[in-house]
């Protein structure tokens, strides 16, 4: 059990700077990230919270996952329900500032990237399972048998020509957060000596399995 409580405070401050990582994108005011500007265009046209948006879209990709095959572990679960709260908090508090000029806000975009990296790092390290938008591009990627980056990309286009009509912002920072996510990721996980590769993801029901036998 202290095993499981250990991962799971892993996962959960993962969650959290994910959270802060996104908000700090946001307050960059240089152009969301692809999702958050299909969570902001969502949030604006239901008037909603963007916490909500992102919650509701998580959920709606979960089950498309879900329906193409896709296990989800408790990782998945609490991607869809924590990141979105967490945002919320986070916003409702307003501690990070709008970013003033340009020059700032590139920084502060590329701080925000650095901090969902090392999410990722506490994230992925907990072996709970991928987030749902993972799921959906690995399920796309076998009933396809397209390449994932391609799957990948096209979820982005996607999420990203949706958001723009729902009123999302697109700009410079939509176009930089796309392509230096992964070299953020990249060189967040070669710094932490951490291989994503070598992680045993856990599914939901081989986590409650193994709660109930008592094994942690």
């Amino acid at each position: 059990m202290k095993q499981f409580l250990i991962r799971l405070l892993r996962l959960i401050c993962g969650l959290l700077l994910y959270a802060l990582g996104i908000v700090v994108t946001l307050k960059a005011h240089v152009g969301y990230a692809p999702w958050e500007v299909f969570h902001v265009g969502l949030a604006n046209t239901m008037g909603m919270s963007i916490g909500t948006a992102s919650i509701l879209t998580g959920l709606v990709i979960g089950l498309l996952a879900i329906m193409l095959g896709e296990k989800l572990g408790l990782g998945t679960i609490l991607n869809m329900v924590l990141i979105g709260i967490f945002l919320d908090i986070i916003l409702e508090f307003n501690v990070i500032p709008v970013a003033n000029n340009f020059v700032i806000g590139i920084i502060m975009l590329l701080a925000g990237l650095f901090i969902i990296s090392l999410a990722s790092y506490f994230y992925i390290g907990s072996a709970f399972g991928a987030g749902p938008r993972d799921s959906l591009m690995v399920a796309l990627t076998r009933k396809t048998g397209l390449p994932i980056g391609l799957c990948r990309g096209a979820i982005e286009v996607a999420a990203v020509l949706v958001g723009w009509k729902l009123g999302g912002m697109v700009g410079i920072g939509t176009i930089i957060s796309a392509f230096a996510i992964g070299f953020c990721i990249q060189t967040t996980f070669k710094v932490l000596k951490f291989d994503a590769k070598e992680v045993k993801h856990e599914s939901l029901d081989k986590t409650f399995k193994r709660i109930a036998a008592e094994k942690y």
